[in-house]
């Protein structure tokens, strides 16, 4: 099943996971908006990739609900070229005030 965010993963565990999506959009030269999914074995600790979307999914109202951003607006700024760190939403997202464009 999909969950939002996966509250049984622990902390450090999904550290991991990000930076390996990082990688992987990294060494593939994607750019864009896009979901990459894993299975978790919550038993042995470890992560399986399953697979890369370059789209928004039809789950996606889950994650906006749970992180107040708005995908399909993000995705076009991105396309627009705009940087996420730039995006008021992204910023609140992470904690940074929306106007500090400096933090």
């Amino acid at each position: 099943f999909e969950e939002g965010p996966p509250v049984i993963v622990p902390r450090e565990t999904f550290t991991k996971m990000e930076r390996a999506a990082q990688r992987l959009t990294q060494n593939i030269g994607y750019v864009g908006a896009g979901t990459v999914e894993y299975l978790f074995n919550a038993e042995s600790g470890e992560f399986y990739f399953l697979e890369l979307n370059p789209r928004l999914q039809v789950e996606h109202p889950v994650t906006e609900e749970l992180t107040q951003v708005n995908l399909p607006a993000t995705q076009l700024q991105v396309g627009m070229g705009i940087p996420l760190e730039k995006m008021p939403q992204i910023r609140r997202f992470y904690g940074k005030a929306e106007d500090d464009l400096d933090s």
